[in-house]
């Protein structure tokens, strides 16, 4: 990629990934798959050093290409991947084998927050297992993330079906090693490294007897749920039920902003009463800026810290009258008092995110935009042609809108995997706005989601907390209690094949 090219990635980044819509333009505003915010408020507690050394680093050699036999699909990169033995009971009991999917962070980043794997991996003794996600943390093709990202035809290998490719051959490979062929796999991801692990389940069920999908909007495609009563109608659904009178600050606070703007020294203003780092260039910046926090408060509105009460307790009880004082407190509330705010801080490119980009550009397609007047957000719906001259320039690609479910399924999904799939949990909190992508219903009765009226996203998964409420902690019994099902199964299916076994081989003498 030129340095030309290099440049319009990094801007066009910015409007993938600013979660905004402006009210004079249709943009992009793809709020980002993870598992925790990216905000400078909500960091992820790193592991400790006598918590680290229980994890053992190696490196699996992958082919670049799975699916095809040109030359270059021959071609390998060092995946990596992380295990824990300490609680695994060994081959011999056909102890199970827990397995994190890597979504688009590094693999140290998803296993120092993921909190279900260790948890519970005393109780079934199970062997933990964290797989990197090509082209993300260190799992790098082409040597470097600069040739990785030097144009489409490095980026063409970084896709979800070469991703769930590689984690069958590492699978495969940790059975053999260790001469678990026996032991029952339990693949385990949230957001996007959740629709991995229900993908996962249906692509390669002799891989894996079950996945826990937290938070997966697997349905976010295609049409298969309406794109524009989707994610903003929660989030607008969340700080309506906090505060009604929260919920009309924002809606008229986008007016203001474009009515202070369009002043004579306008932006001037505005700069100085957000106190931005640098002046704004436009009112679009603030609003894209705003425009993040909300959601970001909405989609990780977790317990104890609540954040959209917190956002909406600060604009309520904002001493004075004026709108755009009571957004600013929000602001202060939920980034911190900090001496300037910089408007990039939801969306600032960083070498990870990039990669998600070329994604999000290609085959996950989410059309997500404010399709209703009644959000609280300026009216804004999505545009894919819009979006597909977007990718076009920054990639040289087309967007495959329909290759999610032409790939993976989804539409008539309640019918379709009703006959044929098994041994998956959906869980979703309902205040998560990308629960309106997710299957919230039961398929089968082993097809199962889990859902909880006040949960956010990935919530079920973080590690627990003396403060988790009642709700939540029965939500992750659930769980268990649904995974020793499979287990008991599957345990009890294999003791029936080896004697039927032992019975035809004494036949045989």
């Amino acid at each position: 990629m030129d340095s030309l090219r290099r440049s319009s990635l990094a801007l066009l980044f910015f409007l993938l990934f600013s979660f905004c819509v402006s009210s004079s333009a249709a943009k992009f505003n793809i709020p980002r798959l993870r598992t925790r915010p990216r905000t400078i408020q909500n960091e992820p507690i790193l592991m400790s050093a006598s918590e680290s050394k229980d994890y053992k680093t190696f490196l699996y050699t992958q082919p670049l290409d799975h699916f095809n036999y040109r030359p270059d699909s021959y071609k390998t990169f060092q995946q990596r991947y992380l295990i824990n033995f300490k609680y695994w009971d060994g081959a011999n009991t056909s102890a199970p084998i827990f397995v994190l999917f890597g979504g688009e962070e590094s693999i140290d980043y998803d296993r120092d927050i993921n909190g279900f794997l260790p948890e519970n991996a005393p109780h079934f003794k199970a062997l933990l297992v964290y797989i990197e996600h090509r082209y993300y943390g260190k799992s790098v093709p082409f040597g470097t993330k600069e040739e990785a990202m030097k144009n489409a035809s490095t980026l063409g290998y970084c896709n979800s079906a070469q991703a769930i490719a590689d984690y069958a051959a590492v699978l495969l490979h940790i059975k053999q090693k260790y001469s678990a062929e026996k032991c029952p796999v339990i693949v385990i991801g949230g957001s996007y490294g959740g629709m991995l692990a229900s993908w996962f389940r249906l692509k390669y069920p002799h891989i894996a007897l079950g996945a826990l999908a937290s938070s997966s909007p697997i349905l976010y495609f295609d049409g298969v749920v309406d794109p524009q009563v989707g994610y903003y109608t929660i989030v607008t659904k969340d700080f309506k039920e906090t505060s009604e009178s929260c919920y009309e600050t924002i809606r008229k606070s986008w007016g203001e902003i474009d009515e202070v703007g369009s002043r004579p020294n306008g932006l001037s203003i505005l700069s100085k009463k957000f106190r931005t780092c640098n002046p704004l260039n436009s009112t679009s910046e603030l609003k894209d800026y705003l425009d993040s926090l909300y959601t970001d408060a909405a989609q990780y509105d977790e317990p104890p810290k609540y954040p959209v009460s917190r956002v909406c307790g600060a604009i309520d009880g904002a001493e004075g009258t004026d709108t755009l004082d009571k957004i600013f407190a929000a602001v202060v509330t939920y980034m911190g008092n900090t001496s300037c705010y910089d408007m990039k801080e939801f969306g600032s490119p960083t070498s990870t995110f990039d990669m998600f980009t070329w994604q999000v550009c290609t085959e996950l397609v989410f059309p997500i935009g404010h399709g209703h007047n009644d959000t609280m957000f300026p009216l804004a719906p999505f545009d894919l042609s819009s979006f597909s001259k977007t990718c076009e320039g920054l990639f040289g690609v087309q967007p495959k809108p329909h290759w999610v479910t032409t790939y993976y399924g989804g539409q008539d999904i309640k019918l379709i995997l009703h006959n044929f799939a098994s041994n998956i949990i959906f869980s979703n909190g309902l205040r998560d706005p990308y629960s309106s992508g997710g299957v919230l219903k039961n398929i089968s009765d082993s097809v199962v989601a889990l859902n909880t009226v006040n949960g956010s996203h990935c919530l079920d998964i973080l590690p627990a907390k003396e403060s988790d409420p009642l709700w939540l902690i029965m939500q992750r019994k659930a769980e268990v209690e649904i995974i020793e099902g499979w287990l008991a199964k599957y345990h009890a299916d294999l003791l029936e094949f080896e004697d039927e076994t032992r019975a035809r081989s004494q036949e045989l003498e």
